[in-house]
């Protein structure tokens, strides 16, 4: 009881004491951002995959340059999340210390950015107003400035300080078009506004400007809010499927199985590949309903999966694929010892791990099981009916493993946008968080670098989609789902022809 109230006793003078105004010295930032590099140059397996040594010498030059001063936490989170991007590893991102975070979730109740947006190419269109009275900045209005910066020059300065695989920029949009997304690292960077000068075109085309309000969570309007369009969030609330007892809502909504038997049509949302979520009982109860229920066309939706455990990926895959397929060409990592291993999560057992299972070849350190092993289709229950992917940015990792296998199919179409996962590979599998030790800002480093195929072009962008399916005003105004409207239009069209050859 002693030991316990001693713990709470200093976890209250933490919370009590940790300020978001400190300044570290810059003999503690100099000593972080030190171990912050050599870590990297150390164990990052593709730290020049995408960005040339000497560019990413310069940039890591460049960085150490502003700790001439003391800085807050947010001030050299910043300086390390820019440097970051430049690595263009989409599993390399720099997270606050857990203290900030906790910190960073209360005052988000006092005060935050007032709209969530959609953004792609140089377009900004309001997906959700926090002032539910307001009838000016509603849902489909484009914007065209914010505080006196367009659009280009926001996402130009934001994209900057988002980590993606390779040369992706549909990652880097869908990543800003998350619920609160665009607001937090806004106001990272510029801090709040008492008003916002919001430039925008009215529903005649003209342009105006409005003055919008930050937003105070408790004195504000706090009615319900509306269901989302799924492009524009990370999340959506799925449509309850058919009852399932042993299924909790929670897991409901990270996989659902969606049955058309008039029209033959399928529609499986995976919103994850993590572990705890039951998807191997998932996917194999779902294929063998399909097959019981003589579905022809599959609608799988991996929009907003943002990968997991590649053994669940594969899993999926291995009800879809035609043929025998490999994880990757190549899979390794370039070192098992680290300089700096007391700051790394699980540094001992991962160590372990990898002394067991990867083998040295030349001065690389190779996963050889998934380099070899050849996964066979799953012949019970195998789908082989006409399937339909559906793709975006927030597809990623073992997500983009998936997608990039089956895509080669006759019978698979991919719709949609770019993954926001590498197609020639990405760098993970093992991927600890360093903590700094003044700072106690946290980075990813991912362990190991994989080679989907090496025969694939090497131009550092996603899977592409065989049918292209944006967004538009018109479809966000409406809370249009148009990738799944496009799916469901390929699969009619395919009917008909088929209808029209028969006669």
């Amino acid at each position: 009881m002693l030991c316990a109230l001693l713990a709470l006793t200093g976890c209250a003078v933490n919370k009590a004491s940790y300020h978001a105004q400190k300044k570290y010295a810059p003999e503690q930032l100099q000593y972080d951002y030190t171990v912050f590099r050599e870590t990297l140059e150390e164990a990052h397996p593709s730290l020049y995959w995408y960005t040339p040594k000497d560019s990413m010498d310069y940039y890591f030059t460049e960085g150490f340059g502003h700790l001439k001063d003391s800085l807050t936490e947010q001030d050299f989170r910043k300086i390390l999340m820019y440097v970051v991007a430049k690595v263009n590893c989409g599993h390399t991102t720099v997270r606050s210390s857990k203290q900030y975070a906790k910190y960073n979730d209360t005052l988000r109740t006092e005060r935050t950015f007032p709209l969530a947006v959609k953004i792609w190419n140089d377009t900004m269109v309001v997906t959700e107003n926090l002032h539910r009275n307001d009838t000016v900045l509603k849902r489909g209005t484009p914007i065209t400035a914010i505080n006196g910066k367009s659009v280009k020059q926001l996402t130009d300065t934001l994209f900057h300080y988002i980590s993606t695989d390779g040369y992706n920029t549909t990652h880097k949009a869908q990543i800003l078009s998350g619920r609160g997304s665009f607001g937090s690292l806004y106001t990272m960077l510029y801090g709040f506004s008492p008003y916002y000068q919001i430039q925008y075109t009215d529903s005649l085309g003209n342009s105006n400007e409005y003055m919008l309000p930050l937003f105070y969570p408790r004195k504000d309007s706090t009615l319900r809010r509306p269901p989302p369009n799924k492009d524009s969030v990370t999340k959506r609330a799925t449509p309850t499927p058919r009852p399932a007892p042993d299924r909790t809502p929670n897991i409901n909504r990270m996989r659902v199985l969606k049955l058309d038997t008039l029209s033959k049509t399928a529609v499986m949302e995976v919103n994850t590949f993590s572990k705890g979520h039951g998807l191997k009982r998932f996917f194999k109860k779902s294929f063998k309903t399909l097959r019981k229920t003589g579905i022809e066309n599959l609608i799988v939706d991996v929009r907003t999966n943002g990968g997991g455990n590649v053994n669940n990926s594969t899993m999926l895959t291995r009800y879809i694929a035609d043929k025998n397929f490999v994880i990757a060409d190549s899979l390794y990592a370039i070192t098992r010892k680290n300089k700096y291993g007391k700051y790394i999560e699980n540094y001992f057992p991962n160590k372990v791990f990898m002394l067991f299972y990867a083998r040295k070849k030349g001065d690389k350190y190779h996963f050889r099981y998934f380099e070899k092993h050849k996964n066979k289709p799953i012949k019970k229950n195998h789908f082989n009916g006409q399937v339909y992917v559906l793709t975006g940015g927030y597809s990623f990792s073992a997500t983009t493993l998936f997608a990039g296998t089956v895509k080669p199919q006759d019978n698979v179409t991919v719709i949609g946008e770019e993954t926001g996962g590498g197609a020639y590979g990405n760098s993970a599998w093992l991927i600890p968080d360093v903590t700094l030790p003044n700072t106690k800002v946290r980075f990813r480093l991912p362990r190991f670098r994989l080679v989907t195929d090496k025969n694939i072009p090497h131009d550092g962008l996603g899977v592409q989609p065989e049918v292209f399916s944006g967004p538009s005003i018109k479809a966000i105004k409406q809370g249009v789902d148009f990738k799944l409207q496009t799916a469901l239009r390929l699969i009619k069209q395919r009917e008909d022809a088929m209808k029209k050859a028969a006669n």
